[in-house]
């Protein structure tokens, strides 16, 4: 067993500067003999025809077995297209050992939860930078607004760069979380308000990929049965890590100041790099395929190796890339009715998580007088919640889907218990939150508020990836932009919703609440309306894996 996978970050540096003579490949160890050719099994493979190519990539990755019972298949026209070394070919993600994808989902855990931490980690010394910097509090809140609606932007670049068969997604998370590190040191060392925002916003570009690409990779290790569950731990990495930034950002604040907040996830980030780039393998099918055809037009001298992959992206003009690579996020997003209604409704859930930060302050500090540490622990309650919606959901989809062979349209039902609990705890949150109401009351709606969009989220993931398996990636960097256009909005003007509502300082959330929670119970419709008409809406979407 080798100490170091030659699919790493670092594996692939040895095996590249040492010419290949380092952590080789089957192909390229003595004695390899080429693969005979057989019966893919594919008719619609005679040509290059796009299409053609199209379908069978679809049988191929979206099967049940998900690998054809031969490594290659030859076309009439000379090209031999490479696939898998049988079903067993320990190559393929999917055939991974159980330990090694749990590992491999921790990674990405540990990278999303790393990420999402950054976003608010500075907030509870907001105090601290609006009088160092001499400016208004909306101000101060910008480093958070431009980071949130940076990775959005990030999300429609690399999530459609993963999918092209040449990049993969391992080079792309490594390269991002290492610029990413690199980073927080100019920022914590920011001389003005100007610099910060702009440092922030290159960072939140960068921290992008793990937010959408991630459950894509969970997607190319597990089986569709598995993946819900899989999806909904990596998710429950995002839902901690906006909860964990406060937490520890208040202690280093309250110990040092407001710059030891970017210091301490400049060391998260850089123990999540060296980790991941020694570990973290590549999970995306055709860009495994891609460098394995390479390797055997390199053995054989035959230049006719390739994959099915690599033949559809030959057949894109310049333009055509642009749009695959550019402008497909935003066409799905905006021309798939099931899409475009989730994304708002998740969007909206999404900015509710950091309209938090500025309601948690006015409730714990205000009427509560906790100091920065207290109030981070305050946000405890959104972990916990978190946690009790990861064990409900994967109890609720076993027994839906493993007990009850349930359809993909069970997961809008599904969604309707986080459609319920999201509203109802908006309403308890802003009408406990008083001096003559113990604390934990609106600590314990927190709670109640992510186990309900918990739900929401990935009964939504699961019933998008379901639904768009091709284009998956795509479908959630989509969904990634309209989230931090929303989350990225909401701090702006939080504070001024919930002090403009105020008609007693002993309320200070209540009527903020009261508006957010009505919006809640109106959205209960976009799960409603998907049970009825989800699935001709998806009989008619030219995206779907139907």
């Amino acid at each position: 067993m080798r100490l170091l996978d030659n699919d790493t970050f670092w594996g692939q540096i040895v095996y590249l500067l040492s010419r290949r003579r380092l952590l080789r490949y089957p192909e390229e160890e003595p004695g390899f003999v080429p693969p005979t050719f057989g019966d893919f099994g594919v008719e619609a493979v005679e040509d290059r025809d796009l299409e053609q190519l199209e379908n069978a990539k679809r049988q191929c990755v979206d099967s049940d077995d998900y690998l054809p019972s031969s490594d290659t298949f030859e076309s009439d026209k000379g090209m031999i297209y490479v696939s898998w070394y049988g079903p067993n070919d320990a190559a393929n993600p999917k055939n991974w050992s159980l330990l090694k994808k749990i590992i491999t989902g921790l990674q990405m855990g540990l990278l999303v939860g790393c990420i999402y931490m950054g976003s608010s980690i500075y907030m509870p010394a907001i105090l601290q930078l609006e009088a160092e910097f001499h400016i208004p509090e909306v101000v101060a809140i910008l480093p958070l607004a431009v980071f949130v609606f940076g990775y959005g932007v990030g999300q429609t670049l690399f999530s459609p760069l993963s999918e092209h068969p040449r990049l993969g997604r391992m080079w792309i998370y490594n390269l991002t979380l290492l610029v990413f590190w690199v980073l927080q040191a100019p920022t914590a060392k920011a001389k003005n308000i100007a610099s910060l925002t702009v440092l922030r916003f290159i960072c939140g570009v960068l921290a992008a990929p793990s937010l959408s690409m991630g459950a894509a990779t969970m997607g190319d290790m597990f089986e569709m049965r598995y993946m819900t569950y899989a999806i909904a731990s990596w998710a429950f990495f995002c839902c901690t890590g906006p909860a964990l930034g406060p937490l520890l950002g208040g202690v280093f604040y309250f110990i040092k100041d407001w710059r030891w907040t970017f210091w301490i996830l400049g060391m998260v980030s850089c123990g999540g790099f060296i980790i991941l780039s020694l570990t973290l393998p590549e999970t995306y099918a055709p860009n495994i395929l891609h460098r394995r055809a390479a390797r055997l037009r390199k053995l054989t001298g035959n230049p006719n190796y390739t994959t099915i992959y690599d033949e559809e992206y030959a057949q894109l003009s310049v333009s055509q890339l642009a749009r695959e690579f550019m402008l497909r996020p935003f066409e799905i997003a905006f021309t798939e009715p099931i899409v475009l209604a989730l994304d708002v409704y998740i969007a909206m859930l999404y900015a509710t998580l950091y309209v938090w930060f500025e309601a948690f302050p006015l409730v714990f500090h205000q009427i509560h007088h906790f100091n920065a540490i207290q109030s981070g622990l305050a946000y405890m309650g959104l972990m916990v919640g978190g946690l009790l919606g990861l064990v409900a959901y994967c109890f609720t989809t076993y027994w839906a889907f493993e007990k009850r062979d349930a359809d993909i349209e069970t997961f809008m039902k599904l969604c309707l218990i986080g459609a319920v609990c999201y509203p109802v705890s908006v309403f308890i949150f802003g009408w406990t939150s008083h001096p003559d109401i113990h604390w934990i009351a609106p600590i314990i709606a927190s709670g109640l508020n992510m186990f309900g969009a918990f739900f929401i989220f990935q009964t939504s993931f699961n019933y998008l990836g379901g639904s768009f398996p091709r284009f998956m990636a795509s479908v959630f960097a989509g969904n990634g932009l309209f989230r931090a256009s929303f989350a990225g909005a909401f701090p702006l003007f939080s504070k001024a919703l919930f002090v403009n509502l105020q008609t007693d300082p002993k309320w200070p959330v209540a009527w903020g609440c009261t508006l957010l929670g009505c919006i809640g119970v109106l959205m209960i419709i976009i799960p409603v309306l998907l049970i009825i008409y989800g699935g001709r809406l998806k009989g008619r979407s030219k995206y779907t894996g139907q």
